[in-house]
């Protein structure tokens, strides 16, 4: 579907019903034909925690920019990139192929957090002092290890969470072994010595332990792209340039940026120069439908399509290609330099974008999500985007959103399906008579029920079918509200 203009209102809902844009062309996949269904996925930036394997990649850059060290392992190529090429919106070549090398195929151990929480590790230690003194009549397996099935059956061990399983959001926060342990073995010794201790000196103890706890939690994310302040081997710089030619920053650097896509498109996916020229780049990565907005409680940047530039000691390094909505920062493109691959530049944009959420929902309540594109199950090349948790896919037929965690079963069993496990949930957002929708028509909005009374001696029934596919493609909201273009 071609988009002559768009509110960001409206493309907010449009995405949040599998719809994505590439330049001004704005697409929905056949989700039950296609050979590689696409799932819309979203991450709950407010919630987001790096992995292991993340904050390794950010500790890499950190060291580069601090010291001017070069790792040695492989860059990965994890940029947040569009499924569809700059020509025509056809499927790209990696789509296609679905290939996966042993590297995608690889599953990090960095990225297997696995926490046990407090209540579990006492409940044991418990359950093996009783049977160290021949209690064994009061021994019984906990609720986790037990099997509840007729005849008596031996109880199993603790089930080790699957990968992409997080902990059990329903129980408390995990404390470190060290810590109870510490705590246990004071409470043991003050009880040998009959040693009775007052209340003010409990709560000094807890306020200690309080203290400790706080100094053992983790760094959060922006404390991992923070750089300590001090003389560096390499300045790294982010801008944000409204994608127009309206903006002086945009237009200076309009060149720069042409020539690194072309740089990028050629190496990595061997595109050939006319693929990836000034033109194709322009419409591919800067026109945008998007109508840029300023409401005085929406982000000092406003909404609308941008370049988050990189700058690595004054030469454009990378770019990021955003667009800022009222619900997301939706990621549309990511390219960079590949001289400078061993940065892992892709898996840091996202991470920098996740950040940038967060900073615009200071300011901007209902901005709190980062779209990250398509998920494709079915090709392992292109399941990455799975790892910045928590995240959501999208139902293709209620157009809810449902935990990854829940889906991948599911996935695993058909490459299509209907995500939401609640058979009586439907789409809301229906259109029931599309003789609601809006229609433009020789310059006029009109209701399609006023379109075909205007031309009921050229009534064509092709017309409606066109009329109801779209109608339930874009949703109620959208159809009420867009205008779709009658000849």
């Amino acid at each position: 579907m071609w988009a002559h203009v768009l509110t960001v209102e409206d493309y907010q809902d449009l995405i949040d019903r599998g719809w994505r844009r590439s330049g001004m062309y704005v697409y929905k996949p056949i989700m039950h034909k296609t050979c590689c269904p696409q799932y819309t996925i979203r991450c709950r930036a407010l919630n987001f925690q790096p992995s292991k394997s993340q904050k390794k990649k950010m500790k890499m850059l950190t060291r580069f920019l601090t010291k001017g060290e070069v790792s040695k392992e492989p860059g990965d190529d994890e940029a947040m990139e569009s499924c569809f090429e700059i020509m025509g919106g056809q499927p790209s070549p990696e789509l296609n192929k679905c290939k996966a090398t042993e590297h995608d195929l690889t599953i990090s151990g960095d990225d297997l957090d696995v926490e046990v929480p407090v209540q579990e590790i006492e409940k044991k230690k418990e359950e093996k002092e009783s049977v160290d003194k021949g209690e064994s009549s009061a021994y019984e397996p906990s609720d986790t290890t037990k099997l509840s099935t007729a005849g008596g059956a031996t109880p199993t061990p603790h089930r080790t969470p699957k990968p992409g399983e997080g902990p059990d959001t329903n129980r408390p926060p995990c404390r470190k072994a060290k810590e109870i342990r510490r705590e246990r073995k004071l409470q043991k010794t003050q009880h040998k010595a009959g040693v009775t201790v007052c209340p003010e000196a409990q709560s000094d103890a807890k306020s200690v332990l309080s203290e400790k706890s706080k100094a053992n939690q983790p760094k959060s994310l922006e404390e991992f792209l923070s750089y300590p302040a001090g003389e560096l081997k390499h300045r790294l710089e982010v801008r944000l340039v409204l994608a127009s030619f309206d903006d002086p920053g945009f237009s200076a650097t309009f060149k720069e940026s042409a020539d690194l896509f072309a740089k990028y498109q050629m190496i990595i996916h061997k595109d050939t120069p006319s693929e990836c020229d000034k033109d194709q780049f322009q419409r591919f990565l800067c026109n945008s439908p998007l109508q840029e907005e300023y409401p005085p409680d929406g982000p000092d940047c406003g909404y609308g399509s941008f370049h988050q530039q990189y700058w690595l000691d004054g030469k454009l390094l990378a770019v990021g290609v955003i667009d800022i909505l009222p619900y997301c920062v939706s990621s549309v493109y990511f390219y960079y330099d590949p001289d400078y691959s061993f940065l892992s530049l892709g898996v840091y944009s996202a991470l920098r974008e996740i950040a940038f959420t967060r900073e615009l929902h200071e300011k901007a309540a209902n901005l709190s999500y980062y779209y990250m594109g398509f998920f494709i199950y079915s090709c392992p090349k292109m399941r990455y985007k799975g790892q910045y948790k928590p995240s959501d896919l999208l139902c293709p037929e209620t157009y809810a959103w449902i935990p990854i965690e829940q889906c991948r079963p599911k996935l695993e069993h058909s490459k299509y399906s209907r995500l939401n496990s609640d058979q009586n949930t439907v789409d809301e957002n229906a259109v029931s008579d599309i003789n609601n929708v809006h229609v433009l028509y020789k310059n006029r909005a009109m209701l399609y029920s006023m379109y075909t009374y205007r031309r009921l001696a050229f009534r064509d029934s092709d017309e409606d079918e066109l009329v109801k596919e779209y109608a339930g493609l874009v949703g109620k909201t959208c159809a009420q509200k867009m205008l779709l273009y009658m000849r």
